[in-house]
């Protein structure tokens, strides 16, 4: 499977006429090489892969890493040079979006007999169409939220706090197999639901509020994403009302999902509704964004996206309305697109949802 990635690594290399891709981003590292320390430099040539680390991790890249040569380092940028030296690369790619000024110039004053090229957009390209592999580490991380979510819905009541919420699921999470929270996770009731990004707090959730919960965790590295509102008792008309809406605009959304398909038109099917509603000033955000090694990642579902959906895409659905002074609803579910269409990932029921 990592060989099938260098592959298209190096079509891109052909394409861009590189000769050398050097990686500094753990990320990347681990997904083309299989590395999950924290410290190292993979290199691509148009024949080879070389993994350098240094001896705090020569053992564990011993047992991890899928390269032709493993070398240890005193120095990372020496250590480097000397190869790209060795490999009489010209023209290099790095990531622009990682590499420090400092270290670009530390590269260059080294050896100035090639040149660095940015390369950012087509390594987003190889990353965000997922192999099955990496669809099965976010299906699995995507089971551990149901698990978590089923375990911490009966605690959501009058005079529970979001922190407590939040806890209890992080626990679950880490106690169920997973890795680490894949964010702060989200707890937001009442008013504070007006918050898009309303990291838990010590508010105790009242009687007649709407509580959204955003959260996930890393399994094998790969994040899961997914957020649920549910009704604490009865809530007023204007409420009920705007999760409608919502559910509605995401359920729309999922609809329209081919291959084929530009991401910004998906959004395009959520907002419209939403805005033909009366509430399209309260959705701010894009509708989703890519899922994988980052929690955060390609494709981006939005209006200013260029992207085409392709089979193998991971992405979030999220459409929500944000009303200071009321409150807030996001639904949210991850999918992956198949050759006809797409398959939900996230299993927990987005129905409207009473307790207490």
């Amino acid at each position: 499977m990592l060989e099938y990635r260098i592959d298209r690594l190096r079509a891109i290399m052909h394409r861009e006429e590189l000769n050398a891709v050097v990686f500094f981003n753990p990320v990347n590292i681990r997904y083309f090489c299989g590395f999950t320390g924290t410290d190292g430099v993979l290199l691509v040539t148009r024949d080879k892969t070389v993994f350098l680390t240094d001896s705090r991790y020569t053992a564990q890249a011993e047992a991890q890493v899928v390269a032709n040569v493993k070398k240890q380092y005193t120095l990372k940028v020496d250590g480097l040079v000397d190869e790209l030296v060795a490999c009489a690369v010209s023209r290099v790619g790095i990531e622009a979006d990682f590499v420090t000024v400092a270290l670009h110039q530390k590269l260059l004053d080294k050896h100035s007999s090639f040149s660095l090229v940015a390369l950012d957009e087509p390594l987003r390209e190889v990353r965000q169409v997922k192999d099955d592999a990496e669809i099965s580490c976010l299906e699995k991380a995507a089971q551990l939220n149901k698990q978590a979510f089923e375990s911490v819905l009966p605690m959501i009541k009058p005079g529970v706090t979001e922190q407590q919420i939040a806890l209890e699921l992080e626990c679950f999470l880490r106690r169920a197999g997973g890795e680490d929270k894949a964010f702060e996770l989200i707890v937001a009731s009442g008013q504070r639901g007006a918050l898009p990004h309303g990291v838990a707090s010590d508010k105790k959730i009242a009687t007649g509020e709407l509580v959204t919960i955003d959260f996930g965790t890393r399994f094998c590295g790969y994040h899961s994403d997914e957020t649920v509102t549910v009704a604490v008792g009865d809530v007023s008309t204007e409420l009920r009302n705007i999760y409608d809406v919502v559910l509605e605009a995401h359920d729309r959304a999922l609809a329209a999902l081919s291959p084929s398909v530009k991401a910004r038109e998906i959004d395009a099917v959520a907002r419209q509704y939403i805005e033909q509603m009366g509430y399209g000033e309260y959705f701010g955000h894009g509708l989703g964004h890519g899922v994988g090694l980052e929690i955060h990642e390609a494709p981006t579902i939005s209006p200013r996206s260029e992207a085409f959906l392709t089979a193998g895409m991971v992405f979030t659905i999220e459409p929500g309305i944000y009303i200071p002074g009321v409150g807030g609803v996001r639904i949210e579910d991850t999918v992956v697109m198949t050759v006809d269409g797409y398959r939900c990932l996230t299993q927990i029921p987005k129905t409207f949802r009473q307790v207490a």
